[in-house]
Formats: C-alpha cells, sequence, structure tokens
C-alpha cells in the first residue's frame, strides 16, 4: 500500500512538474492553446522577440497576429492588438484579427471581374460582394509551411490550388515577420503564380494602443498623408470616384481625433461607412520611407506609424464590432474599440482599369510590404 501511495505522490509531483514548464508568453498566451490541426494543416503558436523586451505573437492560422506587447509611456508593456486566447475562437467566431489577408483584400464587387474575355464569379459574403477572399479566405486557411528564421524573425508560406474560392492560378504566398530592435513589425507579403491572376493582400491587425480594449480608439489621434479617398457607396463598394479630403470629415492630413467627425452622418460618407471605413489614395507614391499614416494614444502615449509600397490604406475604426464578441482576458469588443490600418491596393481595383493593377502574370513576383513601426510620445 505504501509503494503504492508513494507511486501516486511520485505521479502527482511528475504531472504538476509538466504543467508548471508550460510558461505563458508576455502577453499571457498559452502554446498549448493553439496547437491542433485544421484540414489536415498543424497550427500553433510562435513567439518573436527583440532586445529592447518587446513581444509578438502570432498564429499559422490565417497568418494572424495574435497579441503585440509594446511599451507605454511609463514603460509598461501593453497589448496592443485585439485578437483571441486560443484557436477555437479563432476557428468559431468568423474574424479577420491579425490576418494576413488573400487573395484580395476589401472587396470585389458582385464578386465579379473579367480576366483576359473570360468572367470570374468569387464567392459573396458582403452585400452581395466578395470580401477578403471569400468565406473561405486565408483568414480561415492555414499557411502550411513556418520557417522561424531566428527569435525575431518567422516565414510563413501558404499555397493555394488553382480555383481557390474560384480565383484562378496555382498560387503559392509567403509573409515573412520581422519585429526590430526599434519596435517595428515589418511585413512582407510574397506570392508567385502560373496562371494569371489577381493579388491583394494586407495585414488586418486591429490596433487599440491604449492596451485597454475596453475604451473605444475615439480619443485616439489619426494622421494620414493622403489628400483623396475613394467614396463608397451603401453596400461599402467604391464608385470608381477620387475625392478630395479638403474641407471634409476625410481630412486627415493634419493629426486629429478620430471621434472629432466620425458621427456626422449628414456627410453620406460617413452614413455608407457606419463611421469610417473607406480607402485613403496616399502622397507616398509607393515610397517606403514615407510616413503614410500615424496613430496616436493619449492614455499610454504609445504611437503607431505606418509605411508602405502601396498605393492606398484602408482605414476601419471597427464600426461593426458590436458587443457580442469576447477577446483576450475575457474582454468584450464594443464598437470603435479598435482601428484598423490596412496596407493596400484599391477596393476592387480589377473592376477599375483606371486604377493600379492588381494583375499577377506567370513569372512576376507579387510584392507588398507594410511596416507597424511602434514608438512613445510622453
Amino acid at each position: 500500500m505504501k509503494k503504492l501511495l508513494w507511486g501516486i505522490v511520485a505521479l502527482t509531483i511528475i504531472l504538476t512538474g509538466c504543467k508548471k514548464q508550460e510558461e505563458k508568453t508576455v502577453s499571457g498566451l498559452l502554446r498549448s492553446n493553439f496547437q491542433t490541426v485544421i484540414n489536415g494543416d498543424s497550427v500553433n503558436l510562435y513567439v518573436l522577440k527583440n532586445a529592447s523586451g518587446a513581444e509578438v505573437c502570432l498564429t499559422n492560422f490565417g497568418g494572424r497576429i495574435v497579441s503585440v506587447m509594446m511599451p507605454d509611456k511609463n514603460g509598461k508593456l501593453q497589448d496592443v492588438v485585439l485578437g483571441f486566447d486560443s484557436i477555437e475562437d479563432y476557428i468559431n467566431v468568423p474574424s479577420d484579427f491579425g490576418a494576413s489577408i488573400g487573395r484580395y483584400a476589401n472587396r470585389i464587387n458582385k464578386g465579379r471581374f473579367v480576366l483576359d474575355g473570360d468572367t470570374i464569379q468569387l464567392p459573396t459574403n458582403n452585400f452581395g460582394h466578395c470580401l477578403h477572399g471569400g468565406p473561405k479566405g486565408w483568414q480561415y486557411q492555414a499557411y502550411q509551411k513556418v520557417n522561424q528564421v531566428d527569435a525575431s524573425t518567422i516565414e510563413m508560406t501558404r499555397f493555394s490550388p488553382d480555383g481557390d474560392q474560384n480565383f484562378p492560378g496555382n498560387v503559392t504566398a509567403k509573409v515573412t515577420f520581422k519585429l526590430t530592435d526599434d519596435n517595428t513589425i515589418d511585413i512582407n507579403f510574397e506570392a508567385t503564380t502560373d496562371k494569371k491572376t489577381i493579388i491583394n493582400m494586407c495585414n488586418h491587425s486591429y490596433f487599440n494602443l491604449s492596451g485597454n480594449a475596453t475604451k473605444t480608439v475615439l480619443d485616439d489621434s489619426l494622421y494620414l498623408n493622403a489628400a483623396a479617398f475613394t467614396p463608397v457607396d451603401s453596400t461599402f463598394m467604391t464608385t470608381g470616384a477620387i475625392d478630395s479630403v479638403a474641407g471634409t470629415p476625410m481630412d486627415f492630413t493634419t493629426l486629429k481625433p478620430i471621434g472629432q467627425d466620425i458621427h456626422k452622418y449628414d456627410f453620406v460618407q460617413l452614413k455608407n461607412g457606419n463611421g469610417y471605413d473607406h480607402n485613403w489614395v496616399l502622397n507616398t507614391k509607393g515610397d517606403v520611407t514615407q510616413l503614410a499614416a500615424k496613430v496616436v494614444s493619449p492614455v499610454s502615449g504609445i504611437t503607431l506609424e505606418v509605411y508602405t509600397n502601396e498605393p492606398g490604406i484602408q482605414v476601419y475604426t471597427g464600426n461593426f464590432l458590436d458587443g457580442t464578441v469576447t477577446g483576450k482576458k475575457g474582454i468584450v469588443y464594443n464598437q470603435r474599440t479598435a482601428i484598423c490600418l490596412e496596407t493596400q491596393h484599391y477596393p476592387d481595383s480589377p473592376n477599375k482599369p483606371q486604377w493600379p493593377s492588381t494583375v499577377l502574370e506567370p513569372g512576376q513576383t507579387y510584392h507588398s510590404t507594410c511596416i507597424y513601426k511602434f514608438g512613445v510620445e510622453k
């Protein structure tokens, strides 16, 4: 009997030790909560760290950023993106939180476009349009190959077969995330195809720079290096026009609070967008060294600068967050508790030949860069 009791005690100690071995990330996540197999592909949680003590956690399910720990004005690390604590929520609760969107970020009118005389019909999932690659876009599929290059760099690769959501071509897409020592997340997208197709990728992180997702972002200040935007109709579809921001609530050419004009629904674009959910035409002309956008939190002092080689940036102020989704640490995500800054080509570009093309040909490589640089203003 004594031997049996000692055996039970020893087993309990071993099991307790095993439980203690799994440490949480700085943001409070457990890798075991992200380890599963989805449609035959293994998914996991990966961690990037830099010499400054910042941390970024990612999962290859949708190529998503799960958490971003950055120092505030007091030097305390804050998680500045929305997301979930486990892979089950990412699977069961439809969202774009932190995702590497593909094949086509944003909307395609009625899910239809013409390529070399052939009309291609995509599945529709948003007011009769195809949004973010359709109901089974890449945010809901695994990036099958993961290569953690070093402590601060990771590559995720996805093979998308010809006909994936009816898009043509066998496409291989790679997303590289690098966390630099100056607290910058450098995201690079690449893609190749064996058949003429369209590609428009972006990162869809929902930022709340206060570090407290119970607060809205309406008091945060926003700057956009853009003198024009692409207006939308009541179904959020671009009309084909490019309008000046001058004298309108769309003018962020100088820093101003996000909430200053957001409720001015007598301006039809804010009514159509239910707030800000628009593409701005950047003045940067593809120069990745020029500042494209900036957000400043008066609460934490954390700043976010955005740089890109893309011609546009979609700004979305969490208008459809409605309190029905519970995220990390049990926080309920209410309306306008985040801002998305999606660097990309303009929505519905395949149907608007006057705009920069999203066509990718065999032998070409698609390149897109999105840089999120964090800082502090005290």
